[in-house]
């Protein structure tokens, strides 16, 4: 599921699809380690996936926080208006 009218939701969805093996169906709700059970190193290198892809940088402390796709959109978000 995708909503192409958000860059900053597809951007993680496409980085996420690219890590992970299977068909989990991505929502906000989706825990990233728990469900789609991306190591800390995968969580980075798709992170920094995003980040090139969004010309941002996210820090490691946000980074840490993030514990859903949904977290993930709204910690970009964030950044983005902090800009």
């Amino acid at each position: 599921m995708s909503d192409s009218a958000d860059p900053i939701r597809d951007a993680v969805y496409r980085a996420l699809r690219a890590s992970v093996d299977s068909d989990v169906a991505l929502n906000d709700k989706t825990n990233i380690r728990a469900e789609l059970g991306l190591t800390s190193v995968a969580i980075m290198d798709f992170v920094f996936e995003i980040e090139d892809e969004l010309d941002l940088s996210i820090p490691l402390d946000r980074i840490a926080e993030v514990e859903t796709v949904g977290d993930l959109v709204a910690t970009i978000r964030a950044l983005e208006r902090e800009g």
